[in-house]
C-alpha cells in the first residue's frame, strides 16, 4: 500500500520517522489550546479539536497521497483567530469566528478538487521553490534556537546570544551534540534517539517532571460547535467576514503549498518539477480545516516539522499513519504530553539539524542571474526574520514578476504568478498578517 521498496525505505524507518515528526510537533496540542483559550474557547475543547483535525488531515495525506507530511492547526493562524478576529471585533465570539474558518475550509476543498492548486505548484518558478525550502530551513533552525534560549531578544539588535550557562541551554547543547554525533554516524532514527536520550537526561537532572500525572480522559465539553453548514455561511454573510475568510484562505494555501514543496523536495518526491498526487495531498489540509472548525480549532496546515521525520528517513504515508496513531494515543495522555512538549531542549536540536539539511537547496538557486536570485534571497531572508512562511512566500511572489518586467522578460512569468503577486500585495498592505 505504501510502496516501501519503491521509496527505498522500510517499516522500521518509517515508524521511527513518524515518531520523530510527532515529537517535534506535539507541542501544538498544548500551545494551540493556550492561544485559543484567550478567545474564550475551553482548553479541553481545543485540545481534542486539535488532535481530531491533526488525525483526519494527516491520515488523508498518508492514505490518499502517500506522503510523510503531517497536518495540524497552524501557528500564526491560531493567533490571528484569537487576537485579530475575536479579539478586535466586539460582536464576534469564537463560535462565529469558527464559522469563518469552516467556510474557508469548504472553499479549500472546492479549490483542491479543481486543477487550480495543483497548477499553482507547477507555476511557482524553480528558484522560488528552492528559496522556499531554504527559507523554511532557516525558519525551523531559528525556532529551535529561540525556543531553547540560545537566541534571545536583544534591545540593541533585536536578537542576541542567550545565557549559555542556564540549565535549558546546556541541555539543548548537550542534546544537539549527541544528535549530531548520531547523525554523523548515519544511525537511522538519529533525531528520534537524540530526543529520547535528551529526555532521559532532562528527567535525571530534574528538568523534566510529571507533577500532574500521566493520564486523563479526553473530552469535548461543548460538543460540535458547527452542526449546520448553512448557518455557518449565514454567519459569515451576516457579520461581513469576507476579509477574514480571504485571510484564512490566502495564508493557509501558501503556508501549506510552501511547506509541501519544501518537504517534498527534501524527501526527493518531486518529479520533473511536479508533485505527484498533488490534488490528494492538498485536500488534506482542506478537510482538516473544515472538520477542525466543527470541533473547535483554527485552520490546519502542513507542518514544517514534517521535515524532521523526512530527515529521519520517512518517505511514505506510513510515517503519517504513525503520526496520526500517536496523536490518537496523545488524547489520553494530556498531562504527559504537556510535560514533555514543555521542555524545548528535547526537540530543539532536531529542529536545528533539520534546518541545516534544508539549507542545501541554496546550491540549486541560479545565483548568476540577479532577477532569479534576488526573489529567492528575499524569501530566504524574510521567513525567519518575520517568523512567517506566508510573508516570505508573498515577498518572493511580488518581487519575482517585478524583476522579470524590469529585465524585459515579462512573458516568462506564468499568469498565475501575476495574479497572486497582486493578491499578496493587497494582503500585505491591507489585511492583518
Amino acid at each position: 500500500m505504501f510502496k516501501l521498496q519503491e521509496a527505498n525505505t522500510n517499516a522500521k524507518t518509517e515508524v521511527l520517522a513518524g515518531i520523530t515528526t510527532f515529537l517535534t510537533m506535539v507541542y501544538i496540542v498544548v500551545v494551540n489550546p493556550v492561544i485559543l483559550s484567550d478567545a474564550g474557547v475551553p482548553f479541553d475543547q481545543v485540545f481534542m479539536a486539535t488532535i481530531i483535525s491533526a488525525v483526519i488531515g494527516t491520515l488523508w495525506m498518508a492514505l490518499a497521497a502517500n506522503y510523510p507530511i503531517a497536518i495540524a492547526p497552524g501557528m500564526g493562524l491560531n493567533a490571528y483567530f484569537a487576537y485579530s478576529v475575536v479579539g478586535s471585533h466586539g460582536n464576534i465570539d469564537y463560535r462565529i469566528a469558527f464559522a469563518a474558518v469552516f467556510v474557508a475550509g469548504i472553499i479549500f476543498v472546492i479549490l483542491s478538487l479543481t486543477p487550480f492548486r495543483e497548477k499553482l505548484i507547477e507555476a511557482i518558478p524553480g528558484n522560488l521553490k528552492h528559496g522556499i525550502t531554504a527559507g523554511i530551513g532557516l525558519f525551523i533552525a531559528f525556532v529551535g534556537l529561540r525556543s531553547a534560549g540560545i537566541i534571545v531578544a536583544n534591545e540593541s539588535n533585536l536578537v542576541g546570544l542567550g545565557d549559555l550557562q542556564s540549565p535549558g541551554v546546556v541541555l539543548t547543547l548537550v542534546g544537539l551534540a549527541i544528535t549530531i554525533a548520531l547523525y554523523a554516524m548515519n544511525i537511522n532514527g538519529a533525531l528520534f534517539f537524540g530526543m529520547l536520550i535528551t529526555a532521559v537526561i532532562a528527567l535525571f537532572t530534574g528538568q523534566l517532571s510529571f507533577d500532574q500525572g500521566f493520564v486523563s480522559a479526553p473530552s469535548l465539553p461543548e460538543g460540535l460547535l458547527i452542526t449546520n453548514p448553512l448557518t455557518a455561511f449565514g454567519d459569515v454573510i451576516q457579520h461581513g467576514l469576507y476579509a477574514v475568510v480571504f485571510s484564512f484562505l490566502l495564508v493557509t494555501i501558501f503556508d501549506t503549498t510552501g511547506t509541501m514543496i519544501g518537504v517534498a523536495q527534501q524527501a526527493g518526491l518531486m518529479k520533473d518539477n511536479h508533485m505527484p498526487k498533488a490534488r490528494q495531498a492538498l485536500l488534506a489540509d482542506s478537510f482538516g480545516t473544515s472538520i477542525g472548525a466543527m470541533f473547535g480549532t483554527s485552520p490546519t496546515t502542513a507542518f514544517i516539522e514534517s521535515s524532521a521525520g523526512v530527515a529521519a528517513g520517512g518517505r511514505t504515508g506510513l510515517t503519517g499513519v504513525t503520526v496520526a496513531l500517536l496523536f490518537i494515543i496523545a488524547a489520553f495522555f494530556s498531562p504527559l504530553v504537556s510535560a514533555v512538549s514543555g521542555i524545548a531542549a528535547i526537540t530543539s536540536p532536531a529542529l536545528i539539524i533539520v534546518g541545516s539539511l534544508m539549507m542545501g537547496s541554496i546550491a540549486k538557486i541560479n545565483w548568476s542571474e540577479f532577477d532569479e536570485a534576488f526573489p529567492a534571497f528575499l524569501v530566504i531572508l524574510t521567513m525567519p526574520l518575520t517568523s512567517s512562511i506566508a510573508t516570505g512566500i508573498a515577498l518572493g511572489f511580488i518581487s519575482h514578476p517585478l524583476m522579470k518586467i524590469v529585465k524585459g522578460k515579462a512573458k516568462e512569468v506564468h499568469p498565475l504568478v501575476y495574479v497572486f503577486a497582486v493578491l499578496f500585495l493587497y494582503q500585505l498592505v491591507f489585511l492583518p498578517h
